[in-house]
């Protein structure tokens, strides 16, 4: 007999990687020095989301993968960040880095190192993670590489037999092409809810139609909440665009994140009974707040 969910925290499968922040406000200027404002801040899409769901008063629990140079300071300030930290140690990677190139307009270059984040499968599994949940949610950066999509295939088949939603939010047009569209939406094809930001659901849909591009992402999944940043976001359910949710105003310093910071509000909010409209508008809350700040993570104390 397959159980019913009636858990309400929120299981987060994702990564954990040391940031890098490098705020420059001129063009940078090869075979010479670019001044620049640089930061070290702990990131990843997963973790990011899971930091930001925790600030929005979620109950939840990351499932990762860290080398042993940095595992514990992870572990530190996610727990300060109030979520509950099951982060494998690599015996011989080191944690994901991050280098993010923030220019003057806040937008942000990324060059990535994915470390130990490679080596995150089946192995580091338990299906305890799954007591009590009420939503699984998979960082894009899983269905990469074979054994993240090995363990999303698993998490994703033990969630649908207790009834547990899955969402997924894409995480990277450049990985996604060196995927394969075809492969990706084949991996992801067992979750409810996409997370896309804009480049992301016009490369997996070939529409650059931000309204037909939600329609036909949701028409696979059920819903498709594409991400329009400061333009807030649209919702579409079975087909068909539900809501057109505007932006929060920001000054904005840095928008490393932000696409993480808005699943986070957005999936705490429908943990908590928001409709996908409400929720959307909470995503575009601690959007926001993420943008004006330097990192992809809250505050923490």
């Amino acid at each position: 007999m397959t159980a019913t969910a009636a858990g309400t925290s929120l299981l987060v499968i994702g990564d954990v990687v040391t940031d890098i922040v490098a705020r420059h406000h001129k063009p940078l200027a090869p075979d010479t020095d670019t001044s620049a404002r640089i930061a070290v801040r702990p990131g990843g899409s997963g973790a990011n989301t899971a930091s930001w769901a925790a600030r929005s008063g979620a109950d939840v629990r990351l499932l990762a993968r860290a080398g042993a140079d940095s595992a514990d300071w992870h572990r530190d300030v996610l727990r300060r960040c109030g979520v509950q930290p099951h982060v494998r140690v690599d015996p011989s990677l080191p944690t994901a880095v991050v280098i993010a190139l923030v220019d003057a307009a806040a937008e942000r270059t990324l060059v990535t190192d994915s470390g130990a984040s490679v080596r995150l499968g089946p192995e580091d599994w338990d299906a305890a993670l799954l007591e009590g949940a009420g939503r699984l949610h998979l960082s894009g950066y899983l269905f990469f590489n074979e054994p993240g999509r090995e363990l999303a295939a698993l998490a994703m088949a033990a969630a649908r037999a207790r009834n547990i939603p899955v969402s997924v939010d894409p995480a990277s047009t450049g990985f996604i092409q060196q995927l394969g569209v075809r492969r990706f939406l084949n991996a992801v094809a067992g979750a409810d809810l996409l997370l896309p930001n804009l480049a992301e659901a016009r490369l997996l849909t070939g529409d650059p139609d931000p309204v037909r591009a939600a329609q036909q992402l949701s028409a696979a999944h059920g819903v498709a909440v594409v991400k329009l940043g400061g333009a807030g976001a649209l919702v579409a359910e079975r087909g068909k665009v539900t809501a057109r949710v505007p932006g929060v105003a920001a000054d904005a310093v840095d928008t490393t994140g932000a696409g993480d910071a808005f699943a986070g509000g957005f999936l705490a909010a429908r943990l908590t009974g928001a409709d996908l409209a409400g929720a959307a508008a909470a995503g575009c809350r601690t959007g926001a707040a993420a943008v004006a700040a330097v990192g992809g993570r809250p505050e923490y104390s």
